[in-house]
């Protein structure tokens, strides 16, 4: 199944990354970073970030947490062109995190997941987006959670798959929930099993939904305002991307501390400072 969908190409961005309206660039990134980066990364986040990471009770949490908010907020800096410590956010009824209104780059959309140590984070201009990651779980009980939460039509096709494929194609169907609902920026506004995505091998990633805003009731349209893909952030795990209107073209790219653009002017004065003493 994923070999048909998971076929993707990780490259180095280039110094800095540039994004068309017709593209979508989806980063990933490993959440162990060296001891000495760390405080570098916390150093570039506001105090609410700071605030929510001294709430974790597992270390390994909130070392995740920090890597992953602290590469965010790099790779935001290198689209907007200013220090990472410097990029502002707002947050939308359901808590969906934007640029903030004072950046001249307001069209710079973004959303971000991480699972088990992998984050991923796509960027867009002028659309709506969402991403999600998963770590492929076999002791994650997902024939049980797809009868909760998957509709009727993506049950019936978690059943089709051979046995030995179906906890694939729940995280295959998993993410590709999660992404759209995180690009609708409704959270659980819209019930789970109120629209359809394909799962099926060789099937192009669809969407089945209400025609409207009201999740009442089920039109069994094709959703024309938004377009599925899924990816492999990693061996082991599956993501999935979704993106507002049609005909956008996906990018990949592999982060890291090496590359030029992080080490010139996305640090903060702060960050770069704490990075130094390591």
């Amino acid at each position: 199944m994923t070999d048909r969908v998971f076929s993707t190409d990780w490259r180095r961005a280039p110094a800095p990354p540039r994004i068309r309206e017709n593209e979508i660039h989806v980063w990933r990134a490993q959440l162990d970073p060296e001891q000495a980066l760390l405080p570098g990364l916390e150093a570039i986040l506001a105090p609410e970030e700071k605030s929510r990471a001294g709430r974790f009770v597992f270390p390994r949490d909130r070392v995740h947490f920090v890597a992953a908010h602290g590469i965010l907020r790099i790779i935001l800096a290198s689209y907007l062109s200013m220090p990472a410590k410097d990029v502002m956010f707002r947050y939308g009824p359901q808590k969906k995190p934007a640029i903030g209104l004072d950046h001249s780059e307001s069209t710079v959309r973004f959303s971000l997941s991480h699972s088990h140590g992998l984050a991923v984070c796509a960027v867009a201009r002028g659309r709506e987006v969402g991403v999600d990651v998963e770590a492929i779980r076999p002791e994650v009980a997902g024939e049980d959670i797809a009868e909760r939460f998957f509709s009727p039509r993506e049950r019936a096709e978690l059943r089709l798959l051979p046995p030995d494929r179906r906890v694939e194609g729940f995280f295959l169907c998993w993410t590709l929930k999660e992404a759209y609902i995180k690009a609708r920026s409704v959270g659980l506004g819209i019930p789970l099993d109120s629209f359809d995505v394909s799962l099926m091998p060789g099937q192009p990633k669809g969407l089945i939904s209400p025609d409207s805003d009201r999740w009442t009731l089920r039109s069994f349209q094709p959703a024309p305002r938004w377009m599925l893909r899924s990816f492999q952030p990693a061996p082991g795990y599956a993501g999935a991307v979704v993106g507002e209107g049609k005909n956008w073209e996906l990018r990949y790219w592999d982060w890291n501390l090496g590359h030029d653009f992080i080490n010139t002017a996305t640090y903060s004065a702060a960050g770069r400072k704490e990075i130094s003493r390591g």
